[in-house]
């Protein structure tokens, strides 16, 4: 049975829980094992439970930061943090605050240096789809184009969590599905807002990319990120429906609204040549998901641990890191944010103790989010108008980051 289906079919697993003893500072998660309910934590805001703790990790102790967030509560709501670009960054506490968060966590792996292709920019831009307040940003690059640990099986990076229109967080995923019609005919996009482009493709760039170069989006292949840059490239601006300009290469610089950028690389370049100046153009993109007929209201990247209560097969359990993560429990409407500590006092989880720890806490499904230097978990202390940082970043200081989960609420 594939991941997708598992997603689908498998029921909600009854978790029974144990009665932790002691106080919450002092309660430990002992060996990632099945059990263990804590009591207490600070109430943030309505719906929203900040806890931590400690976890008996293989190689030491862990020191957990957590958010319990209650999607019952209509008083509470996600959605995505972001600096306002796709290819752009900045801390979680800033996103959060910017855009007036009670809490968060970062979010999804991102495209964090180019060492293997001198010259060429970094765009900062996340490896998954993401949506933001029901507007599609971004689609994903392909698998071997991701930055991060290795994925697990039977997944890719089309994998999102998110929370749709119904207030219900789920697993699912996030293919693109797009179009560049002229009058001769009609072309597959594959591509938009990202920064690492399928070979022979054409992809989109929309005023939500940012100013960053696209060049980037040309280099490497499908199975291979590190592989040079594509020496057979072009580039078509669209405004106002039609062609406007030209180019052998990607270039960048701000994009209007009503303005599309496409970039082709070696098949896709060749189709883009074809173009002429004044051609009407009509670009089409959406991203089609798998698992629900609800419209999103947000969604980011990461990649699946826990399935329907059960973790994934062949789970890394040699690796331990600095992890943040997402757990949904009760039919989606409780929602675990998790980050451990980077402090030197605390050691980390592999990817399987993660996928445990987050089922002993109550989710019935799992998803990890990017780690190391960019874990990162805020909240506001009660009455304060700004958020927190709750846990300690590895580096001493919160690293950027493109994007992360928010906690919103209403009076």
């Amino acid at each position: 049975m594939t991941l997708r289906q598992k997603r689908f079919t498998a029921g909600r697993t009854a978790l029974t829980f144990l009665t932790a003893l002691g106080a919450l500072a002092g309660t430990a998660l002992v060996g990632a094992a099945p059990a263990s309910g804590l009591p207490g934590g600070t109430r943030i805001a309505p719906g929203v439970v900040y806890e931590q703790f400690d976890i008996q990790g293989a190689r030491g102790t862990a020191h957990g930061h957590l958010l319990r967030v209650d999607l019952t509560d209509p008083h509470v709501t996600l959605d995505l943090l972001y600096p306002g670009k796709v290819a752009a960054r900045a801390p979680v506490s800033r996103l959060a605050d910017a855009q007036g968060a009670v809490a968060g966590v970062n979010g999804d792996f991102f495209n964090i240096t180019e060492t293997q292709h001198p010259g060429v920019e970094a765009t900062g831009a996340s490896v998954g789809p993401a949506v933001a307040s029901g507007r599609t940003l971004k689609a994903a690059v392909p698998n071997g184009q991701r930055f991060g640990p290795a994925l697990p099986p039977g997944t890719s990076t089309e994998d999102v969590i998110g929370m749709g229109v119904d207030r219900r967080a789920r697993l699912d995923d996030m293919a693109l599905d797009g179009s560049i019609r002229t009058a001769t005919g009609s072309l597959k996009l594959g591509g938009l807002n990202q920064y690492a482009l399928p070979v022979n493709s054409i992809g989109a760039f929309t005023s939500e990319w940012g100013v960053v170069s696209r060049v980037r989006a040309t280099c490497g292949t499908d199975t291979d990120r590190a592989a040079p840059c594509s020496g057979d490239t072009h580039e078509v601006t669209i405004r106002g429906g039609r062609v406007v300009s030209t180019a052998d290469s990607p270039g960048g610089g701000v994009i209007e609204p009503g303005t599309t950028v496409l970039v082709g690389r070696e098949a896709g370049a060749q189709e883009l040549r074809k173009f002429v100046i004044g051609q009407p153009v009509k670009v089409r993109h959406r991203l089609v998901v798998a698992a629900s007929q609800v419209a999103y209201r947000f969604a980011v990247g990461g990649y699946p641990v826990l399935v329907g209560g059960q973790p994934l097969a062949g789970l890394d359990n040699n690796t331990s890191a600095v992890r943040s993560a997402v757990g949904i429990g009760g039919e989606g409407k409780q929602v675990l944010l998790f980050s451990l500590d980077g402090g030197s006092a605390y050691r980390g989880l592999t990817i399987a103790e993660i996928a445990a720890t987050m089922r002993t806490l109550g989710a019935a499904d799992a998803f990890s989010l990017d780690g190391g230097g960019s874990s990162t978990l805020v909240a506001r202390a009660p009455g304060a108008s700004a958020v927190t940082v709750r846990n300690h970043p590895s580096g001493g200081v919160e690293r950027p980051v493109p994007n992360g989960i928010g906690v919103f609420t209403t009076p």
